[in-house]
């Protein structure tokens, strides 16, 4: 898949400008108070500075050029690492992990227990992974959690939006899991 980073901020910036919230992947990280949050598969950003704008320490990491530019462009001060998230090793951990915007969904079919893997590896005991995704392209909660499982990880909650909805089934769902 190629990206144009500009064109998927400008959508973003759009949807803003027009009085729409698009930091609910980011007040939910905020909710478990970190003082580190390492966004996995960040895109252009979105999530990684608005963290950075409430002085959480940042670094963010997804495998596309064009995307990381205009995250460079828009939050220099942030650390951005061009990097697969499979076998991802930053060296360190974080309180949070998060992987906004189908993140699961765009790793090539057969690696996403490695994706799981790689991004777990960077949640300190006690810290969390949360990920949010649409369950209608073949990658199942069932197999997220197994994943999770398998990476030494505990399902903590669930919901159906990034504003913490119940999750009662559907087509989207946001997964908080806990290194214990």
């Amino acid at each position: 898949m190629t990206w144009n980073g500009d064109e998927y901020q400008a959508r973003f910036d759009r949807i803003a400008s027009e009085g729409g919230d698009v930091h609910g992947e980011a007040a939910l990280v905020r909710s478990f108070g970190p003082a580190t949050v390492l966004d996995a598969g960040c895109g252009t950003g979105r999530v990684a500075i608005e963290l950075a704008r409430h002085g959480i320490a940042v670094q963010a990491v997804d495998v596309d050029a064009s995307m990381l530019a205009t995250a460079r462009r828009l939050a220099p001060g942030i650390g951005w690492h061009q990097r697969d998230l499979v076998g991802l090793d930053l060296g360190t951990t974080f309180d949070v992990v998060v992987m906004a915007g189908n993140v699961p969904l765009f790793t090539p079919p057969g690696t996403e227990a490695a994706l799981v893997a790689g991004v777990a590896g960077h949640v300190r005991p006690g810290g969390h992974l949360i990920a949010g995704f649409s369950l209608d392209r073949g990658y199942t909660l069932d197999d997220y959690d197994a994943h999770c499982a398998a990476a030494g990880l505990v399902l903590e909650n669930r919901y159906a939006t990034w504003d913490q909805e119940p999750y009662e089934g559907g087509k989207y769902a946001v997964s908080v899991h806990r290194k214990p």
